[in-house]
């Protein structure tokens, strides 16, 4: 796996979902259309484990994660950036999403979630908050942002 083909792995899903509203029925769709254990949601978490054990994936470190944004909001992503974080029994650091967001859960140990969420899709709508937690062990979340647009809250 490279980045490249990574890149185009990742356009074949935003290529289906940019001109979607970022919403439940959104979140039901990708949850109906590339369930945990279909070809395409096994595709991405090999490609991010394979990324992570390659070090281009998750190559950067604090607070006791392991982050990195591997693309900007780019046309080959459809508008999207592709973060990918890996988290263990953690609550990572406050955000608003002013475009909303599109997690891919990826539980590393069996019985991991994310915001209490198993393996899967989790769609955030412009405008949501949230401190996103991992528990049960650790995960993988790929992570896609509509022009990239992330809004980290200070803290205090």
């Amino acid at each position: 796996m490279s980045p490249q083909d990574f890149e185009r792995l990742v356009a074949g899903v935003t290529g289906q979902i940019a001109a979607r509203p970022l919403d439940d029925a959104l979140d039901a769709w990708l949850n109906a259309t590339w369930p945990n254990g279909s070809p395409t949601f096994e595709a991405l978490a090999q490609a991010c484990r394979a990324g992570v054990a390659q070090g281009w994936l998750c190559n950067r470190e604090a607070g006791g994660l392991r982050y990195g944004r591997i693309f900007k909001a780019l046309p080959a992503t459809h508008g999207f950036s592709v973060d990918v974080v890996s988290m263990k029994d953690i609550a990572g650091p406050h955000h608003t999403h002013p475009n909303g967001e599109i997690d891919l859960i990826m539980p590393l140990a069996e019985g991991a979630t994310f915001d209490g969420r198993p393996a899967g899709w989790c769609v955030y709508g412009p405008g949501s908050a949230h401190r996103p937690t991992v528990a049960n062990g650790a995960a993988l979340v790929l992570y896609l942002l509509p022009q990239g647009a992330i809004e980290f809250t200070p803290q205090v």
